[in-house]
């Protein structure tokens, strides 16, 4: 089956004010983390703006008396580089951002077999929910969604890339989305939709590759 994206998501929009945020990504983002990384947080400086970054975002925001809301815009950008905030260009790792930002608004929705909706989810069935948002058709089931986009190694993980197990029979059983900073989302059988960590005993046992979509 093709991955279709819309013609629009091709071409990158220039925002004079915008904001950094989960599921962006590049040299900027790293350029942060490293200064974070530095002021003594716990982050990764992978240049993905995951899910402890946005964390460690707000606890800087909230020593330095900014609205904590863990996005960085002007303000908080000026405090962490001590310089004014380039203009945000948007692209594929725009549309990348606004489907980790969607995933994240389904956490807690809990675990259904055979589940496609916010009802209640089963793991390929929330990934093609998620992408589908962003106007991204994918395939309905893990194995077959295993399939599209390209191979990547676990070194070149980025924020929106599929990550995919063998957990209960052989090949791809399980699918999340890489959120960054090590960590993935997706619809757990005993927990809903959850964030977890690829270098857990468990997941990292049962992990056989990855796919770009984007």
């Amino acid at each position: 089956m093709t991955v279709m994206l819309l013609l629009l998501m091709s071409v990158s929009t220039t925002y004079a004010a915008g904001q950094f945020r989960v599921g962006d990504q590049g040299e900027d983002i790293a350029e942060l983390q490293d200064k974070l990384v530095g002021l003594g947080y716990d982050v990764i400086a992978d240049g993905a703006f995951g899910p402890a970054m946005a964390e460690a975002v707000k606890e800087f925001q909230k020593s330095c008396g900014i609205k904590a809301d863990g996005l960085i815009g002007p303000a908080t950008y000026k405090a962490l580089l001590d310089k004014d905030m380039p203009e945000i260009t948007r692209g594929v790792s725009y549309i990348a951002g606004t489907i980790v930002a969607a995933a994240t608004d389904y956490i807690g929705v809990p675990y259904v077999f055979g589940g496609t909706s916010p009802y209640g989810f089963d793991c390929s069935g929330y990934v093609q929910y998620v992408f589908a948002k962003s106007g991204v058709s994918l395939p309905r089931t893990a194995d077959v969604q295993y399939e599209v986009g390209t191979p990547i190694s676990t070194t070149d993980l980025v924020s929106g890339d599929l990550v995919f197990f063998s957990t209960y029979t052989y090949g791809a059983s399980h699918v999340g989305i890489y959120v960054g900073d090590g960590q993935f989302i997706h619809a757990s059988s005993s927990r809903g939709v959850t964030i977890d960590s690829l270098g857990s005993s468990y997941w990292s046992s049962h992990y056989i590759g990855a796919r770009r979509i984007l």
